[in-house]
């Protein structure tokens, strides 16, 4: 796939769009630089913003300001969510935004119907301009996270993720695609898509690598400005931000996909020339087909966080890029810059970042900044240009003559959430994004007159095909009735074959009433997002998928293995007992596109051949985690680009099983699971004759003052039950762990317990690191609880008000202090997204 490598010269043809780009102004690579972190602006590609600034609407802009209170012009550069503000504060506060973050919704519902979020879009615009307080009555952008569809919305076209659409290698497709998400947002009233992400992900460790189109920033710079331009409309043309498009957002500017380990919101260690020809391919095409968004990104480079970065926020993206459009924050990503916190920032705002991105932080973050503009630690300069920078925008997106959201032309039209016409383009995105890893003795495609067994747990699993960022943050917690029109993998193949004459049977575990000609497994990786998602390693680890199919293989049944994932993963033992393997990625809503690939048609004719490609190197171990194309050393087991025909007559050999020994912890992000703490974390008591670590099922601490049993729930020992005599603690404990980026992103610990008895003193819940031991008072909690069956209780991490300084060095996540007379029952802790459950108590 030579086609694929990727120059400098070529990156900055891809990104001229018709000669937009002084390419002679980029002189050849430069040497490395020994000054880490530093930026040379004069390396970088340099170009003009496609969008003139039209003097008449210059003189708006310099119009409004002169209007403008500082109130005002500071509640345009907040940006809050819809859970933690009102309409009437959006209106007090004269906010520039509003988002919905992935577990936010109207009525704290993930599955509202559409007509709840156009309502709730008229409620703040109304708010946002009204003028009866004598205010300016700027319209507010309201902004979500549609990155596969309107993924927020139950009934939307869920698309497959982008490592799917990256194997397509069809920029057509992905202009059609963001077209498509654009009039499935507009239904419900809304402005503003935080897509596409053009992250370039370098180690597939990390947790958003299905939000990446390929390891090969070629890819990533060919589909970047098509996605936008579907999204948007042709820049230039009439169809620009008319009344059939709407703002996208391209992110994260930059280095997200390249941190070491593939740590979310890690650290960047790519020289300068990386971090220009590869993480940042994707943004000169994306501003030259008219982004007029960019978001700031989580992640450092070289330990400076990119929130405030002046030398790459300015000196780069607006000076040498061309960027003329406004730079919004990541959520409450200013709290990291050095300095700074959640609710106070004004070297973010100084160095470049136009628009915070404060969802729960956003009142005092706005008091503070408003002091710090009256103060002078921000420049009424820079706030003025700031300012101008989001009305620029607002103006040429026509939101100030766009209306009451439910007055626009697509408005209110819920058919066209998931109509047949645009089901249609996730279907052929789906068949186009499979790529046939193995296919021996040319078993696919199926004859549809068969009799087919559809094994796997993720068979008739809608929301596991669709990962997530699939209404809720995480994709976890939905079922099929959530997507009245969307088909699961197994309904797809049931449809195909039935309609042949064939017949089908679905059986999870693989077993059958009636003897298969063949059997397709349908299993990969359950629904994560960031955070959540980050592994160790890529080892595929469930092995309830490879015991069907060795089972199904012993009897002699042929084998397809439809394999969903987020990242390409080392599969080889299912691999070989498979007699067709197909990397299905993470395709959404359209199971038929899947179904499509796998049979002929009626007549026993080749409907589709697979056309997908890798855009990711395969592993050959699960150590494999950057592999990338061009690495010294590049020795995947598919290489990038890899990707059969039907036609093709090779056969494999058996792949090599041998699995390192050390790949064997499962990462996640648990502390207690069935009764045991999970490594490297270990369940220790505490009372005034000092520390017992738990070795057994059944331990008393020191002095005697509390004691751990194991106790049967709903399988042998898969609990613990803890009883205080006296005062003492229960905590899990290990070396310092880093939970600031847990904590920025509304992260939740999430405990299963059950109340025996109460203590009538005092029960503190806490975290702890060296000199920061903070609680939480749950006593009341208890007691009311005594007597009760199971819980499950969700406490917000930032509940316990540690500085992000603090929790970068969390030794404790999980500890509980009481006296005589508690009694408690534990199954699982672990960390989870904030669905809206959680809170500051039990």
């Amino acid at each position: 796939m030579t086609k694929h490598l990727l120059s400098l010269s070529l990156l900055a043809a891809l990104a001229g769009c018709n000669g937009a780009v002084d390419t002679a102004s980029v002189p050849p690579p430069a040497k490395q630089s020994s000054e880490h972190g530093k930026i040379h602006p004069e390396i970088w590609p340099k170009q003009n913003s496609p969008i003139a600034r039209e003097p008449a609407r210059e003189a708006r802009i310099a119009m409004l300001l002169a209007k403008m209170t500082v109130e005002e012009k500071v509640g345009q550069v907040i940006q809050a969510d819809i859970a933690s503000v009102t309409p009437e504060e959006v209106k007090e506060y004269h906010l520039g935004s509003v988002l919905n973050g992935g577990n936010s919704a109207p009525n704290n519902d993930n599955h509202s119907p559409a007509i709840e979020w156009l309502k709730l879009a008229d409620k703040f615009w109304l708010a946002s301009t009204d003028t009866s307080d004598g205010g300016v009555g700027i319209p507010a952008l309201w902004g979500i996270d549609a990155v596969h569809g309107n993924n927020n919305v139950v009934g939307a076209t869920i698309f497959p993720h982008n490592i799917g659409l990256g194997a397509a290698n069809d920029p057509e497709l992905m202009r059609e695609i963001g077209t498509v998400t654009a009039r499935e947002i507009l239904v419900t009233g809304i402005d503003w898509t935080f897509a596409p992400t053009i992250a370039v992900v370098q180690n597939d460790r990390w947790g958003r690598t299905f939000e990446s189109f390929s390891e090969n920033p070629e890819i990533v710079s060919t589909y970047a400005g098509m996605v936008v331009e579907g999204v948007q409309g042709r820049v230039n043309s009439e169809q620009f931000l008319d009344n059939d498009h709407m703002l996208a957002n391209v992110k994260h500017f930059v280095g997200d996909g390249g941190t070491k380990d593939g740590i979310d919101q890690g650290d960047t260690l790519a020289t300068e020339e990386q971090l220009r020809d590869i993480h940042a391919a994707g943004y000169p095409p994306a501003i030259q087909h008219g982004a007029l968004v960019v978001m700031a990104s989580f992640n450092s480079w070289h330990g400076k966080k990119m929130h405030g970065h002046r030398g790459l926020l300015n000196d780069v993206l607006v000076e040498r890029m061309g960027f003329d459009g406004f730079v919004v924050g990541d959520w409450n990503g200013h709290g990291q810059v050095a300095g700074c916190s959640n609710v106070s920032c004004a070297a973010a705002f100084n160095a470049g970042l136009d628009m915070f991105m404060a969802p729960d932080s956003w009142k005092e973050l706005y008091k503070n900044t408003l002091a710090q503009v009256k103060s002078g630690e921000i420049s009424m300069a820079r706030l003025d240009e700031a300012v101008s920078r989001i009305l620029r925008v607002k103006l040429i997106s026509g939101l100030f003559e766009a209306g009451l959201p439910s007055s626009r032309p697509y408005a209110g039209k819920f058919e066209l959430l998931g109509s047949a016409e645009h089901r249609a383009v996730a279907r052929e995105a789906v068949r186009k994004s499979l790529v046939l890893l193995k296919n021996n003795e040319q078993l696919l495609p199926l004859a549809p007159n068969s009799t087919i067994l559809v094994a796997g747990s993720a068979a008739n699993n809608i929301g596991q095909q669709s990962g997530g960022w699939t209404l809720t943050w995480q994709g976890s917690g939905n079922k099929n009735s959530d997507f009245p029109n969307g088909e699961s993998i197994y309904q797809g193949i049931a449809s195909a074959v039935t309609a042949a004459g064939g017949s089908v049977e679905l059986n999870e575990s693989g077993e059958f009433s009636q003897r298969p000609d063949v059997a397709i497994v349908v299993f990969g990786e359950q629904p994560y997002a960031e955070f959540q998602g980050d592994v160790a390693d890529v080892d595929f680890k469930p092995e309830d998928s490879l015991a069907i199919l060795k089972s199904l293989q012993a009897q002699g049944i042929p084998t397809v293995s439809v394999f969903l994932s987020g990242r390409p993963m080392w599969v080889n033992p299912e691999i070989n007992a498979s007699d067709a393997f197909v990397a299905a990625w993470l395709p959404g809503s359209e199971g038929g596109g899947v179904a499509d690939m796998l049979f002929r048609d009626a007549q026993d004719k080749v409907q589709y051949d697979f056309s997908g490609r890798l855009s990711f190197s395969w592993p050959r171990t699960p150590s494999d985690v950057e592999l990338n194309l061009g690495k010294p050393g590049y020795d995947p087991l598919f290489a990038y680009g890899y990707g059969l025909s039907v036609t093709d007559t090779s056969v494999f050999s058996e792949l090599d099983e041998t699995l390192d020994p050390t790949i064997t912890a499962q990462n996640d992000s648990r502390y207690l699971f069935a009764g045991d703490a999970v490594q490297p974390w270990r369940l220790v008591l505490n009372d005034k004759a000092g520390e017992t670590q738990v070795t057994g099922n059944a331990q008393r601490s020191a002095a005697g003052s509390v004691n751990v049993k194991a106790a049967d729930y709903l399988a042998q020992e898969d609990t613990i039950e803890v009883t205080w005599q006296g005062d003492a603690q229960l905590l899990l404990q290990g070396s310092p762990v880093n939970l600031s980026r847990q904590s920025t992103a509304d992260m939740a610990i999430q405990i299963d317990y059950k109340v025996i008895s109460a203590s009538e003193g005092t029960t503190a819940l806490y975290i702890d690191c060296d000199g920061c031991d903070t609680n939480i008072d749950i006593s009341d909690d208890l007691k009311l609880k005594v007597g009760q069956d199971w819980q499950k209780a969700q406490i917000k991490l930032s509940c316990f008000g540690l500085s992000n300084d603090a929790l970068t060095r969390i030794k404790v996540p999980f500890g509980l202090r009481s006296s005589e007379g508690t009694a408690i029952q534990l199954k699982e802790i672990k960390l989870v997204s904030n669905e809206g459950a959680a809170r500051c108590s039990l």
